[in-house]
């Protein structure tokens, strides 16, 4: 009993490292959790109600871990934008008007994630290995990219298409980050600018997933008996997606992106390889 309560520690332990690693990264970390649950076997206990927590919790920690890398702009924001309210201060409507296509960016995803959200949870291996196909292909397309557009230059239209890019993202294997990235430098956003409004509006959406989850997340059975298990997920997907981050905005700045996109592009064939052998 004590080797397999072992076993169960540095399973959830591997998983929280292994989602908080890919979630900022270009990679889809849905998709590649599902990757590794089918390949390699890793089941989450407590059946689905098991599952839903813990990706909540694994997500929670990727949350924690992006306020604290892009709090200085986050206080920037509330600070200047939400004072141009108040005192209309011109120099603060660009951090104002930042929010707004905050807001409006955030609207697809929500009303998508509502409508379809069983639908997307149906996702098959199959799905995630062509979708993460495309998810290189769009970011080979786009390597070369160097926009010239900072926050200042944002318009709503820029704002309605990235949200656009992040809703169709909630299918595994379309990475997120990586949706939102390619939508804003092919629009002809400074890769700077498209990297941080792609990380703050991840904010919003997921504030908004853990609020309608949270009764979920209380009255599952299993909470009490897996807490140990989930904690370690929680703190290793935390620790990941810190460092996970800071090393994929080091490659944002070199424009490095070709290297994900050859990623994606070489494990979505080799998924569907695998899968038509066995």
């Amino acid at each position: 009993m004590e080797s397999e309560q072992l076993f169960i520690l540095l399973k959830y332990l591997f998983l929280g490292l292994f989602q908080g690693f890919t979630e900022p990264i270009p990679i889809s970390s849905s998709g590649h959790l599902l990757l590794a649950q089918h390949f390699l076997g890793v089941e989450i206990e407590g059946g689905e109600g098991g599952a839903f927590t813990f990706e909540l919790l694994v997500n929670s920690a990727s949350l924690i871990a992006v306020l604290i890398i892009f709090r200085e702009d986050l206080i920037r924001l509330i600070v200047r934008g939400l004072g141009y309210i108040k005192t209309k201060n011109p120099d603060d409507k660009t951090e104002f008007d930042f929010i707004i296509y905050l807001i409006i960016g955030t609207i697809p995803a929500g009303v998508i994630g509502v409508v379809f959200g069983d639908l997307i949870a149906e996702a098959t291996v199959t799905l995630v290995a062509i979708t993460l196909m495309v998810t290189g292909l769009a970011l080979f397309m786009i390597r070369n990219l160097r926009g010239s557009r900072g926050e200042g230059g944002m318009t709503i239209k820029d704002a309605v298409i990235i949200g656009c890019a992040q809703a169709i993202a909630l299918i595994p294997g379309i990475s997120r980050s990586g949706a939102t990235i390619v939508a804003a430098m092919a629009r002809g956003i400074h890769q700077e600018t498209a990297l941080r409004y792609s990380f703050l509006l991840f904010i919003p959406v997921s504030l908004g997933g853990m609020i309608l989850s949270l009764s979920d997340l209380i009255n599952n059975e299993h909470l009490a008996a897996l807490w140990i298990p989930y904690t370690l997920a929680f703190f290793g997907s935390l620790v990941a997606s810190y460092f996970s981050l800071k090393w994929f905005m080091n490659i944002m700045a070199k424009g490095n992106l070709i290297y994900f996109a050859i990623y994606c592009l070489a494990v979505g064939p080799i998924v569907l390889l695998v899968l038509y052998l066995q």
